[in-house]
């Protein structure tokens, strides 16, 4: 069982999600992602291991028929931008729901986009959407699948970043 410094666990908050991947040791913070059926994002988020670092990592289920997520601790989140180029339709209707609950929203600390070069403006504008919206810090981007740079980036970022918090 993982445990933050309060004590608190996620199997202790009544109606919270179990993680996909349950920090291996204290809980750091946790990272919430959504990945649509080409799996780019939940291949990323994989390589990074955060649960090695402390971090639960949760996924925003794809279909409406899913039991829906519930977070009840600290969280970055982890989106791919949609829409081709058009910002209206760069946040995935899934994260739209997700966010659109105030008790998820309340435990938003920052988010990381993904998006596609080609979309030229538009470039990540879920992380830009949900920065704004949230009022949390924009605290990475990286293109489409990322690079073993990325990973490592967000690895070290979030690390870093729950430290801060705590």
């Amino acid at each position: 069982m993982s445990q933050t410094e309060s004590g608190i666990t996620a199997e202790s908050v009544p109606g919270a999600s179990q993680p996909e991947f349950a920090a291996t040791s204290n809980v750091i913070g946790a990272l919430v992602y959504f990945s649509s059926a080409s799996e780019n994002t939940a291949r990323f988020v994989a390589s990074c291991r955060l649960q090695d670092e402390g971090i639960n990592v949760y996924r925003i289920p794809l279909r409406a028929a899913d039991p829906a997520l519930n977070i009840r601790e600290p969280y970055v989140i982890m989106v791919p931008t949609y829409g081709g180029g058009v910002v209206k339709k760069a946040v995935p209707i899934q994260v739209k729901h997700f966010l659109n609950d105030p008790d998820n929203r309340a435990w938003i600390r920052g988010v990381i986009a993904s998006g596609n070069t080609n979309f030229g403006e538009a470039y990540c504008a879920a992380g830009d959407i949900i920065a704004a919206k949230c009022h949390v810090p924009y605290l990475y981007r990286y293109e489409l699948m990322g690079t073993p740079e990325d990973t490592a980036a967000v690895r070290n970022g979030l690390v870093h970043f729950f430290a801060q918090q705590q």
